[in-house]
């Protein structure tokens, strides 16, 4: 739609006063006097005065001027908020909008109708057609409006949803609409946590923007919707610029490690289970795709997911050889001088088992049978040192800590102190390969 131009503005600006009734009359027809002009000036000639014509001359002038003046008219001319009032000679809406310049499309509004009947003091309304992107209850739609502004336009859409909003044309970091916001009210403008009034709410919504120092990226969102005004002067609408934030994001989980149990042929069932192998838990990495606004989770897609460390099974081995039954010592020769010898040797290896004096090297075989002789074994299965002790057991008999972290001499002497008060037995399986039970 194209803007107006007057079709007649002025007749006889001059004032000037005829000289005759013959000069009053137009030149031409009333059609011809309607053509546009800013200053139309009527062009007057001198006709000859012929007796007997002159009451006739005189007859139609008077009855062109009456038809002249009733076909003028006076009418007012809205377009698209702007108004003014214009002298024409046209009989019609689209004759006058014709005789003005102003096209109007398909998607124009004309009020009244095109064909309506122009009379003096007629108002006819123009209303330019815009294609807008609407939310309505978070669905996006295309719809044509020929409201004046935004405020109109939201007013009109209501009863498409409880939560109407006009979403702003974007072209890289600009956000526009093709609409003034609010012709008579203020505006709000809510961004970054913060509500600004502006309180011109006709310029463009752009300018506003511009005017704030508000810079939109790509991904942002710029919504115009209605608002309930508190008192009267307060806005109606309001501007809402929504921050979107798209990131990747990594997340690192544990992956626990898994155990697993082996037999081993070459160790004594006795000996309990050793842990040949330290388990550690593995990693995994996780990456996101994670979309904000205004710093909420809006959306959150995996893209992807890989152990970056793996585990660390643990293994523990198991002993399942037995140990063999000790050989019987041979039965001594019975002889007077051996039978006394015997007895006494007899009484003396009882005192042995009973009092902890075993045969020289004893404790160094019970500790290889053992313990393999090293003094730091640590089996894993809560017995340690040479003799492998449990900690109860050797806190109880006035160890420290545990026995794989003191001396050899430590363990021995307290090995000795326990075999002294509970005798072999605390060993059965070694004690019986060495014969001491």
């Amino acid at each position: 739609m194209t803007g107006p131009h007057d079709d007649w503005t002025c007749v006889n600006p001059s004032n000037e006063t005829p000289h005759s009734s013959a000069e009053s009359m137009p030149e031409a027809g009333p059609d011809a006097a309607a053509a546009p002009t800013t200053t139309a000036t009527r062009r007057r000639r001198r006709l000859p005065l012929i007796a007997g014509l002159a009451a006739g001359a005189l007859v139609v002038a008077g009855g062109a001027a009456t038809a002249y003046e009733s076909a003028r008219k006076s009418v007012t001319l809205d377009i698209d908020g702007e108004t003014r009032t214009v002298e024409t000679f046209s009989g019609s809406v689209a004759g006058l909008l014709d005789a003005q310049g102003v096209e109007v499309g398909e998607r124009d509004a004309v009020t009244p109708d095109a064909d309506a009947a122009l009379r003096d003091g007629s108002q006819v309304v123009v209303r330019s057609g815009h294609e807008l992107t609407v939310d309505v209850d978070g669905e996006q739609d295309d719809v044509w409006v020929t409201a004046l502004d935004a405020e109109e336009a939201l007013r009109g859409l209501d009863a498409r949803g409880s939560d109407v909003s006009l979403v702003a044309s974007r072209s890289g970091d600009r956000a526009s609409l093709p609409l003034q916001l609010d012709a008579d009210q203020p505006v709000a403008v809510v961004a970054d946590g913060t509500t600004t009034v502006v309180d011109d709410g006709s310029v463009g919504l752009e300018a506003i923007l511009q005017g704030l120092g508000l810079t939109v990226d790509d991904d942002d969102h710029v919504f115009v919707e209605r608002q309930t005004a508190k008192t009267e002067g307060d806005p109606a609408v309001r501007i809402v610029i929504e921050r979107v934030e798209t990131k990747k994001v990594t997340k690192k989980v544990a992956v626990d490690h898994k155990s697993r149990t082996e037999k081993d042929a070459d160790r004594y069932a006795d000996q309990g289970s050793t842990v040949a192998q330290e388990g550690k838990d593995g990693e995994r990495t996780l990456t996101y795709r994670v979309t904000t606004v205004d710093g909420d989770v809006v959306a959150k897609k995996k893209l992807s997911d890989k152990v970056t460390t793996k585990p660390v099974t643990e293994v523990v081995v198991e002993g399942t050889k037995e140990r063999p039954e000790p050989e019987p010592e041979p039965a001594p020769k019975e002889t007077s001088s051996s039978s006394s010898s015997s007895s006494s040797s007899s009484s003396s290896g009882s005192t042995s088992k009973a009092t902890g004096s075993a045969p020289a090297g004893v404790w160094a075989d019970l500790a290889q049978c053992e313990s393999g002789g090293n003094p730091a074994t640590n089996t894993g299965n809560g017995y340690y040192g040479l003799y492998q002790f449990s900690a109860q057991t050797w806190q109880a008999m006035g160890g420290s800590g545990l026995p794989s972290e003191n001396s050899a001499a430590e363990q021995t002497r307290i090995a000795k102190k326990l075999q002294a008060q509970s005798g072999w037995g605390q060993w059965p399986g070694c004690a019986a390969k060495l014969g001491l039970l």
